[in-house]
């Protein structure tokens, strides 16, 4: 069974990514949020190449849905970047 492996890893990675979010300084937490939005990059390439493999047309259908999930991710990732790092900028 490959269900008890993955699942061990996703507990062990919401350990890990806890442990990392709570000991970044604050002023970290913009620079954090923008490299992991370029690494979620990573699935919106993933979810094309699902969508284009000819496994069937409930693999397409999938494929596309996770394509359009990452990709609402990764804009709305660099937007609340955006928007953090307008908080910074002087006002005149």
């Amino acid at each position: 069974m490959m269900l008890v492996p993955l699942l061990t890893i996703f507990v062990l990675a919401i350990f890990v990514g806890f442990e990392i979010i709570t000991k970044v300084p604050p002023t970290l937490h913009t620079p954090l949020m923008s490299g992991s939005n370029a690494i979620s990059g990573i699935t919106v390439i993933g979810a094309i190449l699902a969508t284009g493999a000819s496994h069937g047309t409930a693999a397409t259908v999938l494929g596309f849905i996770a394509l359009v999930f990452a990709v609402i991710n990764v804009v709305g990732g660099f937007v609340v970047t955006n928007r953090m790092l307008e908080m910074f900028r002087k006002k005149d």
